[in-house]
């Protein structure tokens, strides 16, 4: 793969906010991006930088196996540094809303935009008014991006990373794409920590049934995705297990780890027995505990890929 080096693009003069590292907008190919750089890690001093462009870049393209609509990714270098340039995905006379802004004209609830309880993000999903998009199709997208964050140990997907794009002119509200994923795939483990825990079976399985816990509260406490999904009773929430999980090509989510630059094959291993591990010991039991082996097997043979939403 040919190496892109964006430190001679022309700037733009669209901002973007967001804690987790500097961001500056670029033209790349006559199209706007947002150009992310690894910020400094929290609790890895061992760190320089953290891995979060490499987790952004490969998560997208992996949420695009699933199904879902995602921001467009190119891994790259600005002045010897690897960023992830993220395709800025508002046309001309759009505007970005997040969900938190959504949350905030429920004038019933009182929890406020970023809380993220999870009655409150439901309650808001069932009750806007706001845009001219079904709540139906509003909650199958949350939830269907709820199990792919699952998969995908994203530790950070609050009520301001996920919105609308809302076009004033022509009165036209859809979903955005799924963007900020750089918290997804331990992005603070470097290689040594990566060894630790792919020659360690205690290691590994405390990433997976332990933590990343997700940013989204259930009776005020974080959600473990692995008793949440096997606990659920939510039937929106288990429809999209079984969609997501019938969705999962681990071919295709290996020959994209192995194709992204940068990075070794250490790390590559890691990446994908983590996602492999996160399916079978998350998703897979999930499922086995909601559905029998027959009813599974009914599913993933009758249920096209264009229809499992």
């Amino acid at each position: 793969m040919k190496e892109i080096d964006f430190s001679n693009c022309q700037r733009n003069a669209r901002t973007y906010n967001g804690a987790n590292g500097s961001k500056i907008g670029i033209y790349y190919n006559n199209e706007n991006y947002m150009l992310k750089f690894p910020p400094k890690p929290k609790n890895n001093i061992e760190l320089s930088y953290t891995n979060s462009c490499i987790s952004e870049y490969v998560s997208c393209k992996i949420l695009k196996t699933l199904g879902l609509n995602s921001q467009d990714t190119i891994l790259g270098k600005y002045r010897n540094k690897i960023v992830v340039a993220c395709k800025d995905f508002r046309k001309t006379n759009e505007i970005f809303a997040d969900f938190a802004s959504l949350k905030n004209t429920i004038i019933e609830n009182s929890g406020g935009g970023y809380n993220t309880e999870l009655s409150d993000i439901l309650e808001t999903i069932d009750n806007q008014e706001q845009f001219n998009i079904k709540n139906s199709e509003i909650k199958n997208f949350f939830w269907n991006m709820f199990i792919a964050d699952s998969l995908l140990g994203n530790f950070d997907r609050h009520n301001g990373n996920w919105g609308f794009l809302i076009n004033e002119i022509d009165n036209i509200h859809m979903i955005a794409p799924i963007y900020d994923c750089g918290s997804c795939l331990y992005p603070q483990a470097d290689e040594n920590l990566m060894k630790k825990i792919l020659t360690n079976k205690a290691e590994l399985e405390q990433r997976i049934y332990t933590y990343p816990n997700s940013a989204i509260k259930h009776q005020n406490v974080k959600i473990n995705p692995y008793h949440f999904l096997l606990n659920t009773d939510n039937l929106d929430c288990i429809n999209a297990l079984q969609a997501i999980t019938a969705r999962v090509d681990l071919i295709k989510i290996k020959e994209i780890i192995e194709n992204t630059p940068y990075i070794s094959d250490l790390h590559k291993e890691f990446l994908f027995t983590m996602i492999k591990e996160r399916k079978n010991k998350i998703l897979d039991v999930a499922i086995e505990k909601h559905f029998s082996s027959t009813k599974k097997e009914e599913y993933i043979k009758i249920l096209p890929l264009k229809k499992r939403d």
